[in-house]
């Protein structure tokens, strides 16, 4: 792993893998850490340019093998199921054989019944929805608009999903608090079931800064609750996955000459859409996000402009230029480059001022943490290998829904 020197590919055709909707970028709750600008607007992405939309990914020919669609962004779950009904039936009638549509949901849960689990169940939605914890942590940051809990609506709609027999993962923001709580949180997400588990570090994002990630001891601190939750988890036998840990280990271990692929810095490989048509690329957080020099980050509009001349405007985009040389710069200085694949652009931008430079505190936990604290359970396991046990290292498979929780950090 470490030294690797892969070289930064050229992208001369997109691979459409993945494309975030934003339905709508209106939220029902104010949570404290939330950055995101315009989450008071109850615009509604309309269903001709939801159609438009897979139209041109379609017939571009860009499209993967398989195609995971995720509605995010605001909440996704104030817009009505029958609006999602029309669209996955419209996308689904414009498919070609050759392409597998997956959508998925992140969801703050409050909104969950049981209208909602039967959309889930027909079309095999995957839902993530954002959990801080046990009530004590997840009310902290986790607010109604009038400045109430949220903590028994959240956990009604995850009741609902297991009731429905509905695949699930929760996504936890890390606070000050649960850094120190690792057994605290595994006894809670055990009582109630859940055995698909992200964690988010609070972070600075936006108009949001967190006193928190810029911590001088905080890589030690999160390093001890990764390395504390990963065991306990694993001795329970009750969790089938925990993302920091299972999407690292096929991205460490690799077969050889296999680069890492980072979609955050490819060209349309994560097309993301808000509800006026409004087409960026690599991290969806820049959605909403205002920059006269890059165009406010927008590449074009979906609804006015063809995907080959969204294309076009990406490669030759100061935007395009600056995250390749972001990119190039990182694969030059760090010893992580070959599990990371360079970054994501967005936290460069927001912790470092530019997409151009290396470090974060993100990458540092979210790529560089995981990767320390699996190769010291490998070299545990090797130690035992060399006295005649088998212990094994492997990932657990990935999850329904969980492309949702990789690609996007988003609470």
């Amino acid at each position: 792993m470490a030294g690797d020197r892969t070289a930064v590919m050229m992208y001369a055709t997109p691979e459409i893998g993945m494309v975030v909707v934003q339905p709508t970028a209106f939220c029902n709750i104010a949570c404290t850490y939330c950055y995101l600008p315009d989450r008071s607007n109850k615009h509604v992405i309309a269903q001709s340019t939801v159609t438009r939309l897979f139209e041109q990914i379609f017939a571009s020919g860009w499209a993967c093998g398989e195609i995971t669609v995720i509605w995010h962004a605001g909440e996704p779950l104030v817009v009505p199921v029958s609006f999602y009904r029309e669209a996955f039936a419209t996308i689904e009638r414009m498919r070609p054989a050759s392409v597998h549509v997956k959508h998925s949901f992140q969801t703050n849960g409050t909104l969950i019944d049981r209208d909602w689990c039967e959309l889930f169940k027909e079309w095999q939605v995957g839902v993530g929805v954002s959990l801080d914890g046990p009530r004590e942590l997840h009310d902290l940051h986790r607010k109604s608009r009038s400045g109430k809990g949220t903590f028994d609506r959240t956990i009604a709609g995850i009741r609902c999903l297991r009731d429905n027999d509905v695949e699930f993962h929760v996504i936890s923001v890390l606070s000050h608090t649960s850094l120190d709580q690792p057994e605290e949180l595994l006894d809670f997400y055990l009582s109630e079931g859940i055995d698909q588990i992200c964690f988010n570090v609070e972070e600075s994002e936006g108009d949001h800064v967190s006193s928190l990630f810029h911590g001088p001891e905080l890589r030690k601190r999160y390093a001890g609750f990764l390395r504390r939750f990963w065991h306990l988890a694993r001795q329970s036998g009750r969790v089938r996955f925990v993302r920091e840990i299972d999407l690292a280990l096929p991205r460490m271990f690799r077969p050889e000459g296999v680069p890492a692929r980072n979609i955050q810095v490819e060209p349309l490989a994560m097309l993301n859409v808000d509800s006026h048509g409004n087409v960026s690329s690599f991290s969806p957080e820049l959605l909403g996000l205002k920059n006269p020099d890059y165009r406010d980050y927008l590449l074009g509009n979906i609804n006015f402009q063809s995907l080959q001349e969204i294309r076009d405007t990406c490669l030759a985009s100061p935007l395009y230029r600056d995250i390749t040389a972001g990119v190039e710069a990182c694969r030059r200085s760090c010893d992580y480059f070959s599990v990371c694949g360079g970054g994501a652009p967005v936290n460069k931008l927001f912790e470092n001022g530019s997409f151009m430079g290396t470090q974060t505190s993100y990458c540092t936990l979210t790529q560089m943490v995981p990767t320390d604290v699996i190769l010291e359970a490998y070299d545990r396991l090797a130690r035992r290998e060399t006295v005649g046990e088998q212990p094994t290292l492997s990932p657990s498979p990935v999850p329904s829904g969980e492309s949702a929780a990789q690609s996007s950090r988003m609470p």
